[in-house]
């Protein structure tokens, strides 16, 4: 019963919205411009697809590739910094200061520096996904359990060993964690990228398409955009989730108690 609660308790939740919707359209007397209808949302969804399809897939493709892009950048700054105490000391407090500059300050520089479309839009997206993956993966590969660790030495492991055999495996639960916080924000930089820095002609995603029904008043088209968004978001973290759940199900506790 409870399985199906999973899905009976979010559909009834889901219904009364609805309802609501309704009956604030009806009660309020609200225009269409203000607050469409689930109905006409709907409708401009089949309406608008050979719009929406496509800059679906652009802003899919820019959101892949930043998040790419930062999981590996991130791994590797991640080893870098964990690998001795004096380069975390030195390097990690820039890392910091990185991640506090609003990313919406570098936007006009990576136009200049890589044009408008597709590349700046990546670069955006990689910007808002890399940080969190460099904090887990390091906190994860400097918190490896002191005792084992003593082990390994004494067992006269070399540093292949350690990191392969005990650091890795170890901090993979930490990486995968800021990969999920990642793959999050990866659609919604694809899609802040799309509308600071996208154009109709090069790259027109679902920012850019923001921006041109927002210039008509086209409300519904706009919930639209929203809701094809919302779906590549669902898409990108179940596929993450899905990775997760494979490398950590077998053995790890959290996992291993998440099943039961």
């Amino acid at each position: 019963m409870k399985k199906h609660l999973i899905w009976i308790l979010p559909t009834i939740t889901g219904s009364v919205i609805i309802g609501l919707w309704y009956a604030i359209i009806v009660i309020g007397g609200q225009p269409d411009y203000v607050l469409p209808s689930p109905w006409q949302i709907l409708q401009a969804c089949v309406t608008e697809r050979h719009l929406l399809v496509p800059a679906a897939l652009r802003t899919g493709f820019a959101a892949i590739v930043g998040f790419v892009a930062a999981v590996g950048g991130g791994s590797l700054i991640a080893l870098l910094l964990a690998s001795s105490r004096w380069v975390k000391m030195s390097f990690y407090p820039w890392v910091l200061v990185m991640q506090m500059t609003p990313l919406i300050v570098l936007v006009p520089i990576f136009v200049l520096w890589f044009g408008e479309g597709l590349p700046s839009i990546t670069a955006i997206t990689f910007g808002i996904c890399f940080f969190p993956v460099v904090a887990n993966t390091t906190m994860g590969l400097v918190s490896t359990d002191k005792n084992l660790l003593d082990l390994f030495k004494m067992s006269n492991a070399s540093f292949t060993q350690e990191f392969f055999l005990l650091r890795a495996p170890y901090a993979l639960p930490y990486f995968l964690t800021g990969v999920k916080i990642a793959g999050t924000l990866a659609p919604i930089g694809a899609i802040t990228g799309d509308f600071l820095a996208g154009t109709a002609s090069t790259y027109a995603g679902l920012g850019y398409l923001v921006q041109n029904y927002r210039s008509q008043i086209m409300t519904a088209e706009l919930f639209a955009v929203a809701f094809v968004g919302c779906l590549i978001g669902f898409i990108f973290v179940a596929a993450v989730n899905f990775v997760h759940w494979y490398l950590l199900h077998n053995w790890h506790e959290s996992s291993l108690k998440a099943e039961h």
